[in-house]
């Protein structure tokens, strides 16, 4: 397998920090508290580590 290039592998981590920070950003304007973003995201996190399961 071909290793990812390192300014791909920048601009992919740098892509999802900025995209972390806009969903914190859209929630708190919409007025949601954090502590539901967090328990959402555990959900979501457990979702689709159950569905993602190969046995």
């Amino acid at each position: 397998m071909q290793q990812m290039p390192l300014p791909h592998f920048l601009v992919l981590i740098c892509a999802v920090i900025a995209a972390a920070g806009l969903t914190i950003f859209l929630a708190a304007q919409a007025g949601l508290p954090m502590a539901a973003l967090g328990l959402g995201a555990l959900i979501g996190a457990g979702l689709m580590r159950v569905l993602a399961r190969v046995e």
